[in-house]
């Protein structure tokens, strides 16, 4: 059986976020928490020496990530009011002095800036849409770059700065991307020659001599990475097929490419030389790592990256390619809670109703019979990984097993497995998730009249839905951040994420049933067993009514809200769509656990 740990403990744990390292490659600028509060931070990568570099302001969610000024001299991020995400681009210098450089009326989202410091690159949706802009800050003008209907991600200039890489969709394909250059003016847009329609094609990284961009397209199903040349259209792919690839980055001297290799859910990197063909792994223990962002090679050449396990914390180690070495610049923080108590997942896989097979994650607590929870994942495009995750082990620590499958809609598995769920969701994705929940019961050391689901954002959709449609499989349900109306969502959301919900859905209008019909609220009559709903106010991407309506359609039948009621109901002040800061993880994992307690 695993050890209980105190609840405080292992909530204030102290995290890193978002390294970046600075264009000469000495720093790197991250956020951290170890005062109990997110804050800015420089650490000098030869000596170690870590520096404090805000003082309460920035924001106290580390949600988005911050970037390097050309100079190395200011560190650029994202402040919002109480976790809205209506950005504005700040930028703080090193002595902690802020200036705002970016202000919208809407979300602005930094990409780039060029070597002078001149011109910030930045997406947003002033205009409605999610599109480019270049903002001058010498003669304080903004110029709007693109203009499509559909949202633009991305955006980075070349290393001549004349030109702009970024992704968008000019198809009737909702779920296509396409990759593109245009001058850094916004001229001469050009589509590059990448793949098929439908399928999902972006760039990576520009090679250091402007003429070749490193992509990723996954026309074959799974994705590949490969060298475009701009001059002939030519890619040269260096991906096998075996694996689900995308690009990270070139190597400091442009001769290697450094991917992103997915395999039985873990995502490790993996370095192509350009010339030799040789393939490489490096060679870490098997969970996730990713490089640092923006030059991502420190002076020597080592890569920057972070790396955890599902039972290990996240370091941030510089990366000898040449030997294979770590140095540590960021060690994990166990406080007084031994490392040993930490459980490692198992990848295991089940079948789905339909045959469909089915990879998850497996912690088992130990507990005999045991409790279990299955926890579902958001996205719905993403995947549960063998990472340390703080959730997990916090409810293995409880005495709970945890199952974390990866449903259809998953990524990690190529495009024709993540596409599954367009125009189906509610469908087969929700019957693998019941099916996960079926195999936990079957296992002889689980306790098959003690399993709950709960999810976050689409997880928080899943939780619900499971519950109204799934009602005697479950004991009880968690759902937070979670959709209950979908055509309501679609009212209240931000254009980009209207249009990632056509994309998925099809259009509300001429699909008003369907959106109807997938939509828990909908079903709201069928729930036999007790819920907990727990919401941000401020949440742009699944807005506060889709709890409201729930929690009134389950008063309007009858039921009863309180500890001794038939549901539970918590509303996060001052707390967008959901959050890294301490004190909020205290007061979700407390809520959690008093639930679980009373109610497995």
């Amino acid at each position: 059986m695993t050890t209980a740990v105190e609840l405080e403990e292992l909530a204030s744990l102290p995290e890193f976020y978002h390294p970046r390292v600075s264009p000469d490659g000495d720093r790197v600028a991250f956020y951290y928490d170890e005062t109990g509060r997110n804050e800015l931070y420089v650490q000098d990568i030869a000596s170690g020496e870590r520096t404090q570099v805000s003082d309460g302001n920035v924001p106290r969610a580390a949600r988005w990530p911050i970037a390097w000024d050309a100079d190395g001299e200011r560190v650029f991020f994202h402040q919002d009011e109480g976790g809205d995400e209506q950005n504005d681009i700040h930028a703080m210098t090193l002595d902690g002095e802020v200036e705002v450089v970016v202000e919208v009326d809407g979300q602005a989202a930094f990409h780039d800036v060029t070597s002078d410091g001149r011109y910030v690159l930045y997406g947003s949706d002033e205009g409605e849409q999610m599109n480019l802009y270049r903002y001058d800050t010498r003669e304080d003008e903004t110029e709007q770059l693109t203009a499509y209907d559909q949202p633009v991600h991305g955006g980075q200039f070349g290393p001549d700065e004349e030109r702009v890489a970024y992704v968008a969709n000019e198809t009737d394909a909702l779920e296509n991307r396409d990759a593109y250059v245009m001058n850094a003016d916004g001229s001469e847009k050009r589509k590059l020659d990448i793949g098929e329609v439908g399928a999902e094609a972006y760039p990576n990284d520009w090679h250091p001599d402007g003429d070749r961009l490193l992509v990723s397209d996954n026309t074959t199903d799974l994705g590949r990475v490969g060298v475009y040349d701009l001059d002939t259209d030519d890619v040269e792919w260096l991906s096998s097929g075996e694996y689900e690839e995308s690009g990270a980055a070139f190597g400091p001297d442009g001769d290697t490419v450094v991917a992103s290799r997915v395999r039985n859910a873990a995502t490790m990197p993996v370095e192509y030389g350009l010339e030799s063909g040789d393939v490489t792994a490096y060679d870490l223990d098997e969970g996730v790592a990713g490089l640092a962002g923006d030059e991502h090679f420190d002076g020597e050449g080592r890569a920057i990256l972070a790396h955890t396990t599902s039972d290990e914390r996240k370091t941030l180690y510089a990366y000898d390619r040449a030997s294979d070495g770590t140095e540590t610049l960021i060690a994990p923080a166990y406080g007084d809670i031994d490392p040993d108590t930490f459980v490692e997942s198992e990848y295991v896989t089940y079948e789905s109703e339909d045959g469909l097979e089915i990879g998850a994650l497996l912690y088992d607590s130990g507990e005999r019979p045991s409790p279990a929870v299955v926890m579902v994942h958001g996205g719905p495009h993403a995947h549960s990984m063998p990472r340390f995750d703080l959730y997990a082990q916090f409810l293995v620590s409880r005495g709970y097993t945890v199952l974390q499958p990866n449903y259809r809609g998953s990524t990690g598995r190529g495009r024709e497995f993540k596409h599954r769920i367009h125009n189906d969701w509610g469908g087969g994705e929700q019957a693998d998730v019941a099916a996960g929940g079926e195999w936990l019961q079957n296992l002889d050391w689980v306790d098959s009249e003690r399993v709950a689901v709960m999810g976050g954002s689409y997880g928080g959709y899943s939780a619900y839905w499971q519950m109204v449609q799934y009602p005697e499989l479950w004991a009880t349900g968690i759902a937070q951040v979670g959709i209950t109306d979908l055509l309501q969502m679609y009212e209240n959301s931000m254009p980009h994420f209207q249009s990632m919900l056509e994309q998925q859905l099809g259009d509300p209008e001429e699909n008003e049933e369907f959106w109807r019909e997938r939509s828990p609220l909908t079903h709201v009559e069928n729930i036999q067993n007790p819920i907990l709903i727990v919401h941000g106010v401020n949440d742009p991407r699944c807005p506060i009514d889709q709890a409201r309506v729930f929690r009134d359609a389950l008063l309007d039948m009858g039921w009863t809200e309180g500890e001794d009621g038939d549901f539970e109901y918590e509303e996060l002040g001052a707390e967008g769509h959901g959050s890294t800061d301490i004190d909020q993880k205290i007061r979700q994992f407390t809520l959690v656990d008093d639930f679980l307690d009373r109610r497995l």
